[in-house]
């Protein structure tokens, strides 16, 4: 699976000895960054196990809790993302990410130390600076490592660290939910991130760039951020795959969010019971989609490379009706079966949007044009998302009380029908814009 990999190299030149590598070792590499991506979402997803707890705690309303969980990370999260990545797009990756999981890791802990909801904000605030020095540079550390035709399935891996370290985050969170205090779990799910930094730090070995690509000969100038944007908002495919990309987010971190209390709220099912299902249904429904989206998307889009961005269009407008079942069922069993099916086709887009973009953009734009996709959809998702399912909450709890979660999330759901129908949109320019570009 493995191209190539550098040795004894400065970063970022493209230039000195090189040497081969056996794609055991770029293996070995991506499953190390997917450990980064694991103990990223424990870390962030933790908050939303604790919802009750800390609203009970700081006597805080939903609106109040979804800009906790929503804005106060992603804001600050996709601000940070945009310099840091130009660092990244100069420097050596590799260490970008260890003191980035140094510092989010340690945010994590400072969590469990805070005495008011200002102080939560504020440390969840550096939580997300940190994990801004993560996905970025990953992202350009696979493309150098894998080759463009084997580049989605590596990233659907990666990806799927966002399943997994979720479904940990709700395993391990329900259960110290059930026995300790919410304190607890941020020590107790921060400190191994610590110790992680140093493995990457120390094990893993920075690619020149365009490594997989065969072109560390070229003389490749970095391009100012202006550039990159200018350079990628020219290109309507990766506005349009951006805009759907946005649409399913808000969909789906709303759901991520507020999984959790939705199953506690409206079917009364224990924290022990809501873990268990939780990480079942978002580990490896999660997993599933995004693996399945990046293999397919592969082979598809060797044939044609409108499959790159039709198949997602499709996969989300089947998923669709599965979510209204599970969000509608007054059976909890029926909602979880009908959750997992949502989750998993719901997810099959990830490891195609990231692979769009790297296989879109120049090899110095590479970090840089992660994160300014990851600035968009973070800011639509990952903060939009949780902030309007607590907002509607509010609103609508005067007339469905204890349900009103459950209208929320299905006002939210809708918003998958544009994601498809930009994908759509991008499917048809998408193999025009491939054939122009050039690395």
């Amino acid at each position: 699976m493995a191209e190539r990999a550098d040795a004894g190299h400065e970063p970022g030149d493209g230039a000195g000895e090189v040497e081969e590598v056996s794609p055991r070792e770029a293996n070995y590499v991506l499953g190390v960054l997917f450990l980064v991506y694991v103990v990223n979402f424990i870390d962030r997803q933790v908050l939303s196990v604790f919802i009750g707890p800390i609203k009970e705690e700081f006597a805080i309303s939903d609106t109040e809790v979804g800009l906790l969980v929503g804005f106060a990370f992603a804001l600050f999260y996709t601000i940070a993302g945009i310099p840091i990545a130009r660092w990244a797009d100069r420097g050596n990756r590799r260490s970008i990410i260890a003191i980035g999981l140094t510092v989010w890791s340690a945010m994590t802990v400072a969590c469990g130390l805070t005495r008011n909801f200002a102080q939560l904000a504020l440390v969840r605030i550096g939580v997300g600076v940190g994990e801004a020095a993560g996905s970025p540079p990953a992202h350009s550390l696979i493309s150098d490592y894998f080759a463009p035709q084997r580049r989605a399935t590596a990233l659907g891996i990666y990806a799927s660290g966002v399943y997994v370290g979720s479904a940990l985050a709700y395993l391990g969170g329900g259960y110290l939910r059930a026995n300790f205090d919410w304190r607890t779990a941020f020590f107790v799910l921060g400190a191994p991130g610590l110790l992680l930094a140093l493995v990457v730090r120390f094990t893993v070995r920075e690619p020149p760039r365009g490594y997989s690509e065969r072109a560390t000969g070229q003389a490749v100038q970095t391009s100012t951020f202006g550039e990159t944007l200018r350079y990628l908002l020219s290109c309507r495919s990766w506005v349009r795959l951006v805009v759907g990309a946005s649409f399913i987010s808000l969909m789906g971190y709303g759901v991520l969010m507020w999984g959790f209390e939705f199953y506690g709220r409206v079917h009364g099912l224990s924290p022990i019971e809501i873990g268990s299902w939780m990480a079942v249904i978002v580990g490896i429904g999660g997993s599933a989609g995004a693996y399945l989206g990046g293999a397919l998307a592969d082979r598809l889009g060797q044939r044609d490379p409108a499959w790159y961005m039709r198949l997602p269009a499709i996969v989300t407008l089947i998923a669709l009706p599965f979510g209204f079942v599970f969000l509608l069922a007054d059976s909890s069993r029926v909602s979880m079966l009908f959750f997992f099916a949502f989750y998993l086709l719901s997810n099959v887009y990830v490891p195609t949007i990231h692979t769009l973009n790297q296989n879109l953009s120049k090899l110095r734009m590479r970090a840089t044009a992660s994160a300014i996709l990851l600035f968009i959809i973070n800011i639509v998702g990952a903060g939009a998302g949780p902030f309007v399912v607590g907002f509607l909450n509010d609103q609508y709890a005067a007339h469905f009380g204890g349900e009103a979660i459950r209208y929320s999330l299905l006002t939210l759901a809708t918003t998958g029908v544009l994601g498809a129908f930009f994908f759509h949109r991008a499917s048809r320019s998408l193999p025009g814009d491939l054939a122009r570009h050039e690395v």
